[in-house]
C-alpha cells in the first residue's frame, strides 16, 4: 500500500486517539469508532479522524464506517476479543481490507491466524521506559515481535569486538550488524567497530548477552 490510505479505527482512547494523530500527520484518511461520547467529543475536537459514535464490533456501525473501502481496518480498544471480532467482521464486509489488533499479551500465534498482524502498545512502552531509564549507550528499538530486538548500540573501548572489522569478530547465530558507524549504510565485512561508534544490530533474545558482551563488555 502506497500513497494516502483510508483507514478505520475501533476504539478512541489512549492508543487510538494517538494512533489517529499520527495517522493525519502523515495524510492519511482517518475515521474513528468509538461509543464513550465524551471520547468522540474530544476526538473531534482534535480534528484528526472522522468520528462515528457506536459499538465497532456492530456490523451496521461498521458499515457506517465505510469499511467495505477501507484500506485498513485496526481493532485498538483496550479489549483484545473485540478487537478481533471487528477484524473478522472487516473482512466478511471487505475482502482483501488490511487487519491490525491490538493484544493484551504476547499471545501473536492466537491471533495471526485471523489478522494480517497484531500489536502490543504495552511492550512498545515497557520498551521506551527501559530505554530512559538504562541511558545512553544501548538504545532497544521495536522489532516484529517478542524474540528479536533491533538495538541501537555504542560499542565500549576495551570491548573483545572494539577497533576490529566485522571480519574478524566471530557474532553468534542469531545476531546480525546492519548499519555502519554513520548509519547510513548497510554494514559490510570491512566495516570497523570502532569504540564510542554507534550501530544498529539485530539480535535473537537468546543471543543477546554474547553480543552485548563482544560490543560493550
Amino acid at each position: 500500500m502506497t500513497g494516502s490510505l483510508d483507514i478505520v479505527i475501533a476504539g478512541g482512547g489512549r492508543v487510538g486517539l494517538q494512533t489517529a494523530t499520527f495517522l493525519d500527520e502523515r495524510a492519511h484518511d482517518v475515521t474513528v469508532v468509538e461509543r464513550d461520547p465524551d471520547r468522540c467529543d474530544r476526538i473531534a475536537d482534535e480534528y484528526v479522524a472522522t468520528v462515528i459514535q457506536g459499538e465497532a464490533s456492530n456490523p451496521d456501525i461498521l458499515r457506517q464506517a465505510d469499511v467495505a473501502n477501507a484500506d485498513v481496518v485496526a481493532g485498538l480498544t483496550g479489549v483484545a476479543g473485540t478487537n478481533l471480532a471487528v477484524c473478522m467482521e472487516a473482512t466478511e464486509l471487505s475482502p482483501g481490507v488490511r487487519t491490525v489488533a491490538r493484544i493484551d499479551g504476547r499471545e501473536k500465534e492466537a491471533y495471526e491466524q485471523f489478522v494480517d498482524a497484531v500489536l502490543f502498545p504495552e511492550r512498545a512502552g515497557a520498551r521506551i521506559a527501559a530505554n530512559e531509564i538504562v541511558g545512553s549507550g544501548v538504545q532497544s528499538l521495536e522489532a516484529g515481535g517478542g524474540e528479536l530486538d533491533v538495538i541501537h548500540v555504542r560499542v565500549e573501548a576495551g570491548a573483545p569486538a572494539a577497533g576490529k572489522p566485522l571480519s574478524d569478530v566471530r557474532f553468534p547465530d542469531g545476531a546480525l550488524v546492519v548499519s555502519d558507524e554513520a548509519g547510513d549504510r548497510i554494514a559490510r565485512p570491512d566495516t570497523t567497530l570502532d569504540p564510542g561508534k554507534q550501530y544498529i544490530v539485530a539480535v535473537e533474545s537468546d543471543v543477546a548477552d554474547e553480543v552485548m558482551n563482544l560490543l560493550r563488555g
